[in-house]
């Protein structure tokens, strides 16, 4: 997109300022105008203060530097439970968890399945499923994102 790359920088710079890092950067036109989303993180989980701290600074320097030409609303948000793998450093970032992903089997075929990703190396990473452990090629990844499994607990009422 247009702005992305100066986008980023500022993010960056906002996001080490603050203590955070940047996850990734989401632009989409909307009947409104301009909508973009900054997806912070860090270890132990991204406060709402984080994101108003982040907001802020980053809405001020858009604002002095006015290159963006049209309407345009700014977001900051955790990337959340189920954070979408794009990038080789967000499928590092979530080594040992579990995620569903899509990617082309080789008959490429599109197969959609849950395991846990165990490695992540330069060409591809490796997924553990129930029957297997699989090298998956980054180039047949189709969509990937961490996947949380909520524990249904049993709940005692009567003590």
């Amino acid at each position: 997109m247009k702005y992305l790359e100066k986008i980023e920088e500022i993010a960056k710079d906002a996001c080490l300022k603050h203590g955070v890092a940047l996850y990734d950067i989401e632009m989409k036109h909307a009947s409104k105008g301009l909508i973009i989303i900054i997806y912070i993180t860090k270890m132990g989980g991204v406060t709402v203060g984080d994101c108003r701290s982040v907001s802020r600074t980053i809405g001020v320097i858009l604002e002095e530097q006015d290159f963006i030409e049209e309407r345009y609303f700014l977001e900051v948000s955790s990337p959340g439970l189920e954070r979408q793998l794009k990038l080789k450093k967000h499928y590092a970032s979530a080594i040992g968890e579990k995620i569903k992903i899509t990617y082309l089997d080789e008959n490429e075929k599109a197969v959609t399945k849950l395991g846990l990703l165990k490695e992540v190396l330069p060409e591809h990473i490796t997924v553990e499923f129930l029957e297997e452990e699989l090298p998956i090629l980054f180039k047949n990844i189709k969509k990937a994102k961490t996947y949380f499994e909520f524990k249904k607990e049993k709940i005692d009422f009567e003590d």
